[in-house]
């Protein structure tokens, strides 16, 4: 039997850890079991249930104070990660004892982990291995997007790790509740952007050179032409989005696919009741 996962990452401050929090709760409404898996050696506090915590292996901490490492923050994390690659048995244990394979990897924020550095990338191979069919869920803050520059820059770092990690991505704009009654009015234009509007836009009264121009021209034209990034939006105070991007999630990993007519029926009339109690159709 297939197991499914969904690894959470994104920089640091995106919600990742209160996306994991929302999805756990939502999945108790339509009753669903999903683990949680912390795969950050720096978390400090949880407001759910933790099945596996990379921190009974190994602290960010242990390499900031070990005195022959001396690591800064960001070094002591990296020695983390690739010391949970050498002891991946560790992990293994872990996750063979669950009996509802649906799990959320809370990752990390740094993004070098998954530019650059093969931590990552060994990760999923790993999982893969182990017959999970994995989603990447990148998720972007959306107060940082609703500039056209950093919203750019924002496409760039999650297209960075999709190439990288080479899984099903689904890219989703976070606290959609904490935006302002103004950015809320723009946010289509950023959901179904036209990158070359939005820049010139920006840019049409700078003294930016012809060179930077023609670079911002080539970057629209390359997500443009190809569609490679889309963000779907997330509102943590409205149930109809999260469950949107669950059933996105869920058909991306083809969760259920290998269920009995008869458990595929339950599954639904729950997620049907579920939609009714919410005050939302489904």
């Amino acid at each position: 039997m297939p197991r499914y996962g969904q690894l959470v990452m994104g920089p640091a401050g995106s919600g990742k850890s209160t996306y994991c929090s929302n999805m756990v709760k939502h999945c108790e409404c339509l009753r669903r079991t999903v683990h949680v898996v912390n795969l950050d050696p720096a978390a400090e506090h949880f407001d759910y249930p933790v099945l596996v915590d990379i921190r009974e292996l190994i602290e960010v901490d242990d390499a900031m104070d070990d005195q022959d490492l001396r690591f800064g923050p960001n070094g002591g994390l990296i020695f983390c990660m690739e010391y949970l690659t050498q002891n991946f048995d560790w992990l293994q244990e872990q996750l063979d004892e669950v009996e509802d394979d649906y799990i959320l990897f809370d990752c990390p924020g740094q993004v070098e982990l998954y530019t650059h550095i093969p931590v990552m990338r060994q990760l999923v191979d790993t999982l893969q291995n182990w017959n999970f069919r994995l989603c990447g869920v990148f998720l972007v803050d959306s107060q940082f997007l609703i500039e056209s520059s950093k919203f750019v820059s924002g496409i760039l770092t999650a297209l960075s790790t999709m190439v990288n990690l080479e899984i099903p991505h689904v890219n989703v704009m976070t606290k959609l509740d904490l935006l302002s009654s103004k950015a809320k009015k723009s946010l289509d234009r950023y959901l179904e952007p036209d990158l070359h509007v939005l820049l010139n836009e920006e840019f049409e009264n700078s003294k930016s050179s012809p060179k930077f121009k023609k670079l911002n021209a080539a970057i629209a034209n390359m997500i443009d032409d190809y569609s490679l990034v889309k963000f779907l939006p997330l509102d943590q105070t409205d149930e109809e989005s999260i469950n949107d991007i669950l059933l996105q999630i869920d058909t991306t990993i083809q969760y259920g696919e290998d269920l009995e007519p008869q458990e595929v029926r339950e599954r639904e009339e729950d997620e049907e009741d579920n939609n009714v109690d919410s005050g939302f159709d489904g």
